[in-house]
């Protein structure tokens, strides 16, 4: 991903680097001076102290009361949506003696592939 001055993140295009993503963050001088002098001194590149530093995030994000129960409130209102739809289209086709049939590319306009 790459972020614009607008500090919005967008997809890259495949670079055939294995689905590697770009992310461009803005650092305060300072800050960056720092990360490039731990850099150095651990013999790492500023991205592989990046990288570490996000995997530990990660780490301890997973063990995170507050976060796991936001998770699970996601879930769940993932099951509702799904539910709802689920009725939805249920009522629409049952009703009508209809049953939802796959289209084909030729009822859809689309190409294979897209």
């Amino acid at each position: 991903m790459t972020a614009p001055e607008d500090g919005v993140s967008r997809p890259t295009p495949p670079s055939g680097n294995g689905g590697v993503k770009t992310l461009a963050i803005r650092l305060e001088p300072d800050v960056h001076a720092q990360l490039s002098l731990i850099a150095q001194l651990r013999g790492a590149t500023i991205t592989d102290e990046i990288k570490a530093a996000l995997a530990a995030h990660l780490e301890y994000a997973k063990t995170a009361d507050d976060l796991a129960a936001r998770a699970d409130d996601a879930l769940a209102e993932i099951e509702r949506d799904a539910a709802a739809r689920r009725e939805a289209l249920s009522a629409l086709f049952n009703a009508s003696g209809n049953k939802p049939r796959a289209r084909s590319r030729k009822d859809t306009g689309t190409a294979p592939g897209s």
